[in-house]
């Protein structure tokens, strides 16, 4: 069997993982990072990075590690084992992320060419997008070949012209900061990257890029490995390069677009501007790659996800019943979908962030099950709390309570208890050991 890839199949690697999480909100939301945060780009953009970008990567060297998010889930017990995955791929996948890819592209892409909303070409346009997708995931193994080799670079390309232009050319200073980048800059960037919620794809991405790295014939668990982590470290220069050069061009953007409500706004005239009626075209090639590669990527891990879950019912036919799903979804019921995906999501993400971050500790020392279990409680009480409150079921008492946690007012306020979650299992488990050995002294 192969035991090595050369340095262009591991850079092709690594912009196959760049190309799974550069999805369309990852090229909207930096803009608006930087003409928000301002003066204090620069801090809040490190802090973005340490989230956006680290904290995925973590997650996807911890799959590698692991294996798969099966054996992850199972460190906590076998019923969370047999939910949390199911729960993680669906609610990513044909739930909410996979369609919402299809809705950008028709809205960014091919909306702006469109005198009026049409329902027949976006479902044209969905059929197609989700036809492409079809085809493209259709055999797994040759996905790094036309992502890495073709797909990517022409992606990058673009943002590159757009990105070497703002740099060499901005459109006027860097603006003042607002709201909240005024004063807490590096705080608001960390949490707004935790907010991408990426990690949550890292996990669902994991077993795509491991099983990328096996097609190649590389067997052996430390090479699979470090083929991870290296490809994740291209992955990471690529993201960051792209973070950090349109959080910039957002930042000088003030004076020539006016202050934007979104991203996506200050894209469009950003790009009009440095190329005319060209700009809107490189913009709609731009989202729709960055959301065809991403539905790729999404479509191929659940499929691959679901093969393993149910054996009998082939590959290709589980990735047409995705594909059809979320083409239903992405014309008849997003609006619906979103308001139940986005409780649901706000839910799950902290409670992975707890089982990723025990996952590393526990291959340094062996963490036991009951701190797992604790600490993703601890976290879950506040996380299942926020994620009703997304959805309109809060209950002021207690909303008033928990706004005294730390973070809370940033999405974060489940840190505390998931730690304390943790520490409080971890004493019960030392005094049960304790007792056990004092229990075993007194019959010998």
């Amino acid at each position: 069997m192969k035991q090595k890839l050369s340095i262009r199949e591991l850079f092709t690697l690594g912009f196959f993982m760049l190309a799974l999480f550069l999805g369309a909100g990852n090229i909207i939301f930096p803009p608006l990072l930087g003409q928000e945060a301002g003066q204090s780009l620069w801090p809040a953009i490190l802090g973005f990075l340490a989230t956006g970008v680290g904290l995925p990567l973590v997650a996807i060297i911890t799959v590698s590690i692991a294996g798969n998010i099966d054996v992850l889930s199972k460190r906590v017990h076998p019923l969370f084992q047999m939910i949390f995955p199911f729960v993680i791929y669906l609610a990513i996948g044909p739930f909410f992320g996979i369609p919402r890819t299809a809705t950008v592209a028709y809205e960014i892409g091919v909306f702006p060419f469109l005198s009026e909303n049409n329902d027949i070409i976006m479902f044209v346009s969905t059929l197609l997008f989700f036809g492409l997708t079809y085809l493209l995931a259709l055999n797994p193994a040759k996905l790094v070949d036309r992502i890495g080799k073709v797909i990517t670079p022409v992606l990058l390309i673009l943002i590159v012209l757009i990105a070497v232009r703002g740099f060499i050319s901005p459109l006027g200073p860097i603006g003042d900061a607002t709201g909240k980048y005024m004063d807490k800059a590096f705080s608001s960037g960390f949490v707004e990257g935790y907010l991408t919620m990426d990690a949550l794809a890292a996990l669902v991405f994991g077993l795509v890029v491991i099983n990328r790295i096996k097609d190649k014939g590389i067997t052996e668990v430390s090479q699979i490995r470090s083929y991870t982590v290296k490809a994740g470290v291209i992955a990471g220069a690529g993201l960051s390069f792209v973070y950090l050069s349109l959080a910039y061009i957002g930042a000088t953007s003030v004076n020539m677009t006016g202050i934007q409500d979104n991203g996506g706004a200050i894209l469009t005239n950003v790009t009009s501007t440095f190329f005319g009626s060209m700009g809107t075209l490189i913009l709609a090639f731009v989202i729709i790659f960055a959301c065809l590669t991403t539905s790729i990527g999404l479509v191929s891990a659940c499929g691959e996800f679901l093969t393993q879950r149910f054996k009998k019912i082939p590959y290709s036919v589980i990735t047409a019943i995705l594909c059809l799903f979320s083409l239903t979804m992405a014309n008849l019921g997003l609006s619906q979908l979103i308001s139940v995906s986005l409780p649901i999501l706000t839910m799950i993400y902290p409670i992975a962030i707890v089982l990723i971050i025990l996952s590393i500790g526990n291959t340094v020392k062996p963490v036991p099950r009951f701190v797992f279990a604790g600490a993703i409680i601890g976290a879950g009480f506040i996380s299942v709390y926020d994620g009703l409150y997304t959805a309109g079921l809060q209950v002021e008492a207690i909303t008033n309570v928990l706004s005294y946690l730390p973070l809370y007012e940033y999405g974060a306020g489940w840190i505390v208890p998931s730690i304390l979650g943790g520490l409080l299992s971890f004493m019960i488990y030392g005094i049960g050991i304790l007792l056990n050995l004092r229990k075993q002294s007194h019959i010998y």
